[in-house]
């Protein structure tokens, strides 16, 4: 199960169509969000949840309306509807359409509720989004295999989630990465272009050893690392999301100076 994709997860249970178009909506809104494109990303993630509603309307032994006929609203509000002895579980019923009326909510009338005034609503109410439908696409994993949870599930999900950087490269197991310019940036860097996985201390030395770090160097990294992962007991290393948040402060830090080299 572990080296399945999510896609390959979702299609034990779900239909083929909607699981390929689901993930590949989730991924753009990802991408877009991930660029600061507000009103792209809240787009991508109606279209997401249209996909999902899609799926769980199927796998309870319904048709999906053509073109127009098919309203997210009108199918959630079905599926709450169904009698018990439908034998539909209350996860397909219940949990994530609800969770999807409310992201669709969002998502539909991005902007459309703010003060000119106040902190930007684009972002705040993409953040949400974005947060929901990664719940969404979690909750869908864990129901399609079960004795797993929701924890591991979402860090399957994490996955997609992770930023494609130019400035990182994997060459024949071997990693790269022009992210950060210290010991310890760098670390985040190559930490970061494996995430959600771990990394041994021992490779994540040997890594920054490669870009010219030397022993001593790499060695106090690890240790101003720290707050940024969690360390198991076989010595493995996994970037935390203060290491993420951490990680995008450094991206964006590069970006500006960019812009003022090009100015």
């Amino acid at each position: 199960m572990p080296d399945k994709t999510v896609n390959e997860l979702l299609k034990d249970v779900f239909k083929d169509t909607h699981v390929d178009a689901a993930v590949k909506h989730f991924q753009n809104m990802v991408a877009d969000y991930q660029k600061s494109d507000w009103a792209d990303a809240s787009a991508k993630a109606g279209k997401f949840i249209e996909s999902v509603m899609k799926a769980l309307w199927v796998r309870a032994g319904e048709t999906v309306p053509k073109g127009k006929d098919f309203k997210v609203g009108k199918i959630i509000t079905d599926l709450e509807r169904k009698p018990d002895a439908a034998g539909i579980p209350d996860t397909v019923k219940l949990t994530i359409p609800r969770a999807c009326r409310f992201a669709y909510e969002i998502a539909s009338n991005r902007g459309a509720r703010h003060d000119a005034d106040e902190i930007d609503a684009n972002e705040m109410d993409a953040s949400t989004v974005v947060s929901l439908c990664s719940w969404i696409l979690s909750e869908m994993v864990r129901f399609s295999q079960k004795g797993l949870d929701l924890a591991e599930a979402q860090n399957i999900v994490e996955g997609l989630m992770r930023r494609k950087f130019p400035l990182s490269e994997e060459i024949d197991g071997r990693i790269y990465t022009q992210i950060g310019q210290s010991a310890p940036e760098v670390a985040i860097g190559i930490l970061f272009e494996i995430y959600p996985k771990r990394m041994a201390k021992d490779e994540l030395v040997k890594t920054l050893k490669r870009h010219e770090f030397s022993d001593n160097n790499a060695n106090v990294a690890l240790a101003r690392i720290k707050k940024y992962v969690d360390i198991d007991e076989q010595s493995r290393i996994r970037l935390r999301s203060t290491g993420v948040q951490r990680l995008d402060e450094l991206i964006s830090v590069a970006s500006q100076k960019n812009l003022k080299k090009k100015r």
